[in-house]
C-alpha cells in the first residue's frame, strides 16, 4: 500500500511540476508589448534580433598628401552615407575619436545578406576606393529595431553634418 501512496504522490508532484500547458508557459515568458507586424517588418527573430555587419574604419593605406583628393574622397564618403541610408542600407554610421588603434569611425550596415555583399557595397565609398580609408567587418547580431532611431534623428540636428 505504501508503494502505491509513493507513486500517487510522485506522479501528481510531477503533474504539477511539469503538467502546464504551453499556453499557461507562454504567458510566463511572452513580450504582452509584442507587435508581430513591427517584429516581421524590421526582420526580428523571437529575440526581437537580427544579424547586422558592424565595419570598423580605420586609416588606409594611401597617404597622399594631395589635398584636392583627399577633400573629394571624404565628399563622396559622406554622399556616399547619405545614400546607403536613403537605401535602408546603412544604419549607424559615425567618427570614433582619437585611439592607438588608427580607428577612424564605425558603420551598422542593414538588409545584407552575405559578407561579400556587404565588402562590394564598401567599395561605393570612394574614401575606401581610394585607400585614404580602410575597414574591419564583422557580423554583428543586434536589436532589430535598431533602424527605427533614424525618422526621429532627422528632427534633432541644426546644421546638416
Amino acid at each position: 500500500m505504501m508503494k502505491y501512496i509513493f507513486a500517487i504522490t510522485f506522479l501528481l508532484n510531477t503533474n504539477l511540476t511539469f503538467g502546464q500547458s504551453n499556453s499557461e508557459k507562454d504567458t510566463l515568458i511572452s513580450n504582452p508589448n509584442y507587435d508581430k507586424t513591427l517584429s516581421e517588418k524590421l526582420g526580428g527573430d523571437d529575440y526581437g534580433m537580427k544579424s547586422y555587419f558592424l565595419v570598423i574604419l580605420k586609416t588606409g593605406t594611401n597617404t597622399t598628401t594631395d589635398k584636392e583628393l583627399i577633400a573629394e574622397s571624404f565628399r563622396g564618403h559622406m554622399n556616399n552615407i547619405n545614400r546607403l541610408v536613403e537605401e535602408g542600407k546603412l544604419i549607424v554610421a559615425g567618427p570614433l575619436g582619437k585611439n592607438d588603434n588608427k580607428y577612424r569611425g564605425i558603420f551598422i550596415l542593414n538588409n545584407l545578406k552575405t559578407m561579400e555583399e556587404a565588402k562590394e557595397l564598401l567599395q561605393t565609398d570612394l574614401a575606401i576606393k581610394n585607400g585614404i580609408l580602410d575597414y574591419e567587418i564583422f557580423t554583428w547580431y543586434g536589436s532589430a529595431a535598431l533602424p527605427e532611431y533614424l525618422p526621429l534623428s532627422d528632427k534633432i540636428w541644426k546644421i546638416k553634418p
